[in-house]
């Protein structure tokens, strides 16, 4: 499997097409939230599967970083955050607490 992406659209692509198919935003409390049912679960109730930084082709300031998530009612995910000084602070407090999978 491949886990090197060229563009963020290439790894968004084919993580949905493994099944990363909710999009995932961090809110304030550490709680990560399902954008379409407003589900929400806590670092312990998530482990981060793999993760992807990206340059703009343009601008190598522009960063990205894209997390696949899973929750542990089974449901897989992505969050997407600026990577650098553009970062979510609400994303930042939730990811220093979620496992990452070996």
């Amino acid at each position: 499997m491949n886990t090197h992406y060229d563009t963020l659209s290439a790894a968004y692509n084919e993580l949905n097409k493994r099944g990363y198919q909710t999009n995932f935003e961090a809110i304030p409390n550490k709680l990560l939230q399902d954008e379409g049912t407003e589900e929400t679960y806590s670092p312990a109730e998530s482990t981060i599967v793999e993760f992807h930084r990206f340059e703009g082709s343009t601008n190598p300031s522009d960063m990205s970083i894209l997390y696949a998530i899973e929750t542990s009612d089974g449901k897989k995910g992505i969050l997407l955050d600026a990577y650098g000084a553009d970062s979510s602070q609400e994303v930042a407090e939730f990811i220093k607490e979620v496992k990452i999978a070996k």
